[in-house]
């Protein structure tokens, strides 16, 4: 699988070799933007929920770990193609 990814980057850049696996790497720290955001915006908008409606707090809070669990999933599968194309 990391021969694919760094074939694809290969490709896409016309770079080789170790610069090309330096691309994985920035591509790791952009892909980790996305999931960053989103976990703030899912944990700002269940504080807001739950001040606004404290009855509610244990299903607001239930629902946001789940949004944040598959949230992160998204930086943990940018993290596993980056180990593989490096």
């Amino acid at each position: 699988m990391s021969n694919v990814i760094l074939a694809a980057a290969e490709a896409a850049t016309g770079l080789t070799g170790d610069i090309a696996g330096s691309l994985a790497l920035v591509g790791y720290g952009l892909a980790a933007i996305g999931p960053g955001v989103g976990i703030g915006i899912v944990a700002g908008n269940a504080v807001q929920a739950m001040a606004r409606q404290p009855e509610a707090a244990g299903m607001v809070r239930t629902t946001m770990f789940l949004g944040i669990a598959f949230t992160e999933a998204l930086a943990l599968i940018g993290f596993v193609l980056f180990f593989l194309a490096g």
